[in-house]
């Protein structure tokens, strides 16, 4: 089912922009736009690689104490 909506386009500046009414709202904080002949097509920007997810986060301020490493097993083939 293809839901439309009339919406208003207005300048910010000197770009122009839409409202996203909230029935169209976009999960996250980035979208990727493109041209498609005369359409505009908005869509959520792809999940960030997990290494520059885990580049984001805050370092860590505990201390681990340290961990006991047994040796393995041993192992016949």
């Amino acid at each position: 089912m293809t839901i439309h909506r009339h919406v208003k386009l207005f300048r910010n500046g000197r770009n122009q922009a839409v409202r996203i009414p909230r029935e169209f709202e976009l999960p996250g904080e980035d979208a990727v736009m493109r041209r498609e002949g005369d359409r505009l097509i908005i869509e959520p920007a792809p999940p960030k690689s997990l290494l520059a997810l885990l580049a984001e986060l805050p370092d860590l301020d505990e201390d681990f104490g340290p961990i006991d490493d047994a040796a393995p097993d041993p192992v016949t083939l």
